[in-house]
């Protein structure tokens, strides 16, 4: 039998899986394709966002992120790590949550890092936010305020789904080079 705390990891999977939307399913030769096809979608829906894809040392792009919750939430995403303007590995996102929440949902995330100490960071998988860490909105003109946080800016775009939640818990990063 698992224990209670096992018991909401596989929970919040299995609900992650079953609340999100098909297309959260990516394979992985696809995955560098979607991450460009995510860049250029950021981009011009925000113009303002190249300041941050010019100044950053990196970014990761998560093209498309899963999250379902029956109380016990779960998040899944996988994407890229861009430097120099080259892929140089994978990044994976997994967050649980715990509190009161329901529905599924996708987005996609970017996460620009502004210097090479935030970018060491978070290839050594030192690299976590709360579930409510405050990611701007992708829309037009929210760029131009935004600013980093502990070297560290996030910007996300909502695709499908509804959720509502007031949970606690985190996300959490892996980083495996190319």
């Amino acid at each position: 039998m698992l224990s209670p705390s096992k018991s909401a990891i596989v929970l919040a999977l299995v609900g992650a899986q079953f609340f999100a939307p098909k297309a959260a399913v990516v394979r992985d030769h696809d995955v560098h394709q979607d991450v460009l096809n995510t860049v250029a979608h950021f981009r011009r829906e925000d113009p303002e966002i190249a300041r941050f894809f010019d100044k950053s040392v990196a970014y990761a792009v998560l093209p498309t992120v899963g999250k379902g919750a029956v109380g016990v939430g779960g998040a899944y995403g996988t994407g890229e790590l861009i430097e120099n303007g080259d892929a140089i590995g994978k990044v994976t996102m997994t967050q649980v949550t715990a509190g009161v929440a329901l529905g599924g949902q996708t987005y996609s995330e970017i996460i620009f890092f502004e210097s090479k100490a935030a970018l060491d960071a978070f290839k050594k998988g030192e690299t976590s936010f709360a579930a409510q860490t405050s990611a701007v909105a992708l829309k037009s003109g929210a760029a131009k305020d935004a600013k980093y946080k502990e070297g560290i800016a996030i910007f996300s775009d909502p695709k499908e789904g509804l959720m509502a939640e007031a949970s606690v818990g985190g996300q959490k990063f892996t980083f495996k080079k190319y």
